[in-house]
């Protein structure tokens, strides 16, 4: 029987975790409930703001804030720990926590395009008014990457039924694809669309990466062959006036 590995706490992961958990509980449960000190929706990601008035810290910061339930949270929080914390090991902190946020931010700007033209098209704006919070765009961004790294590792969709990763991650998108075809753009309660749009940003990422790898290593080959010299035997030349080489 498998026995199902508990990752550990990796540097940016934790540091994710506690900043997360603290904006949460501080500037949403405290001062927001309370006090009613509503400070921290500013800092969530309002399409209307970012596009009209160019809020453009809320691409970053509404990562940070989730519903005032507790399970959104714990939720996004135990993604993070069991997918990030294994890519984490794998790339090192710095590739993985601009991974993270451009997954996250690249998940905003997608859903932000989407509803504005939405509301373009069809003059109906509200859901250029409705907030949208969490780390969900990001975490899908690591899903994708993990499905691909760990493709064939066994993991557990919806906790209850063992898969392959690469097939957890098909099933996942296509889930939320559906779910954003049954509810529309804004997706009700849940932003569908931020979820897809972290899966394609993760993907043009590492798609990304792997290009500027391959151009680096070309760069790499032809400045090695470029400094290559083949130098002939000169003794052996029959015209002593013309020694020869090549670079």
């Amino acid at each position: 029987m498998n026995q199902l590995a508990v990752p550990p706490f990796t540097p940016v992961v934790k540091r994710l975790m506690i900043v997360t958990v603290g904006a949460w509980f501080v500037l949403q449960v405290i001062l927001g409930q309370f006090f009613n000190i509503k400070a921290w929706e500013i800092f969530i990601l309002h399409p209307h703001q970012l596009i009209e008035n160019f809020y453009v810290w809320q691409l970053v910061t509404y990562m940070f804030f989730h519903a005032i339930s507790p399970f959104h949270l714990l939720f996004n929080m135990l993604m993070l720990w069991f997918f990030g914390s294994e890519l984490e090991r794998v790339w090192g902190s710095k590739f993985f926590a601009i991974y993270y946020f451009l997954s996250g931010i690249g998940a905003a700007i997608i859903y932000c395009f989407g509803v504005g033209a939405y509301a373009a098209l069809t003059g109906v704006r509200t859901p250029l008014v409705i907030p949208v919070m969490g780390a969900s765009g990001a975490l899908f961004g690591l899903l994708l990457a993990y499905g691909i790294i760990f493709s064939e590792r066994e993991t557990y969709f919806m906790g209850l039924f063992p898969m392959k990763a690469k097939y957890f991650v098909i099933v996942a998108g296509a889930v939320d694809f559906a779910s954003l075809l049954s509810s529309g753009v804004a997706g009700g309660e849940v932003a569908y669309l931020a979820h897809l749009g972290g899966l394609a940003s993760g993907f043009l990422i590492l798609k990304t990466q792997v290009y500027l790898k391959v151009q680096q290593t070309k760069n790499k080959l032809k400045k090695k062959s470029g400094s290559l010299r083949l130098v002939v035997d000169n003794d052996k030349v029959k015209d002593q006036s013309n020694p020869k080489y090549w670079n």
